[in-house]
């Protein structure tokens, strides 16, 4: 059961990610040609944001099967709730007074913001549908200082941040708390939940280095409480779209090969236009008839993960035994350690769909100036 609904997560996720690319793409070349002051830009901006949200949503999805690409930083958690407290809203019942009280001088964690947004997406419903009448709903964060002596031995001695989730619902009684980090175990009706919900919290906050701590009573609410290490630094500014890092113009060749066209003629027109000549592809098998026919030298590989006929896998050693200096970066909505069981880590590397035209020509200049 957790298999398929990972296969069809991943499967969703790649197709819809394309679309996101293109949207994403679109927009920015509409925005390139409109003034400010003209009604359409406003537009296409609303547009762009709508594929960036999109993309967050695809991020959530794979959050289930953990084939999101991850992407820790140095990050505030109480930013992410605070962009989050609109989503918190919707995904709670009317009757229930959300209450946010976030400490001032927390510090920072090294995390994936869309995999603690996942955590607290998570809690916030299990802790809606314990308050069916109504009820509050308490996020709190604040440092504390782990020793030796707490009570929760799993935690390891040293400065966390902790993030506390408290609800004023039904509660549970000591067996059901012990098996709510189970996988496929749930309190809800038949048809009512799947029980992934906080087998994936405890999933996600395990592997950002973190412990999670609960307590209920039947009657009297549950308590979660989450402890991610705190770093030392400022957080990463990685929220807002990259701006291009390089003016020169592009003089190499690349060789595209995507098999959805709509995605393949978008990014061949940012490149184009950017200066490099641009081979094309639609699988894998085409790729190599084109590097067999092209003359002159290759200089970059731009591939997608998935393809009929042959995919990035099996195109990628294939070509860099052909073309042994050829530079190569992969397009994938896949979690990257998925992916690197099928590639050669050490000549290759990732973007994530979908991903912005800057994003991709920084990403590009990066490894041919590497």
């Amino acid at each position: 059961k957790m298999d398929a609904i990972g296969r069809l997560a991943g499967g969703v996720a790649h197709d819809f990610n394309n679309i996101l690319t293109v949207i994403g793409m679109s927009s920015e070349f509409l925005l390139e040609g409109i003034q400010e002051t003209d009604e359409r830009h406003h537009d296409a901006r609303e547009i762009m944001k709508a594929a960036d949200r999109g993309g967050r949503l695809t991020r959530q999805l794979l959050a289930f099967s953990r084939q999101q690409v991850l992407n820790p930083r140095v990050l505030c958690v109480n930013e992410v709730i605070e962009g989050m407290q609109g989503l918190l809203r919707r995904v709670v019942r009317e009757n229930i007074e959300l209450v946010t009280d976030l400490a001032p001088d927390l510090g920072a964690v090294k995390a994936d913001a869309g995999q603690i947004e996942q955590v607290l997406l998570n809690l916030a419903i299990n802790a809606s549908d314990a308050m069916p009448n109504g009820g509050k709903l308490v996020v709190r964060t604040h440092r504390v200082q782990v020793d030796s002596t707490a009570q929760d031995s799993e935690t390891r001695p040293g400065p966390y941040v902790c993030i506390t989730v408290i609800d004023t619902g039904t509660g549970m009684d000591k067996a059901t708390v012990s098996k709510i980090f189970e996988p496929f175990f749930t309190t809800k009706a038949l048809g009512k939940g799947t029980g992934l919900g906080l087998a994936t919290v405890h999933g996600i906050v395990t592997q950002s280095n973190g412990t999670i701590w609960v307590y209920s009573e039947p009657g009297h609410g549950t308590t979660f409480k989450i402890f991610l290490p705190r770093v030392d630094g400022a957080p990463d500014q990685e929220d807002a779209r990259p701006t291009k890092t390089s003016d020169r113009v592009a003089t190499e060749t690349i060789l595209l090969v995507e098999d959805e066209e709509p995605t393949r003629e978008a990014v061949r027109r940012i490149l184009a236009r950017e200066g490099y000549s641009v081979l094309e592809a639609r699988t894998g098998v085409d790729a190599l008839e084109v590097a067999r026919a092209h003359e002159g030298e290759i200089h970059f590989l731009l591939t997608d993960s998935m393809m009929p006929e042959m995919g990035g896998a099996d195109l990628v050693p294939r070509l860099i035994e052909m073309r042994p200096k050829v530079r190569v970066l992969v397009m994938s909505g896949y979690a990257e350690e998925i992916a690197r069981t099928a590639f050669d880590g050490s000549r290759y590397a990732f973007i994530e769909k979908p991903f912005s035209t800057v994003g991709l020509l920084n990403r590009v200049r990066e490894l041919l100036n590497s």
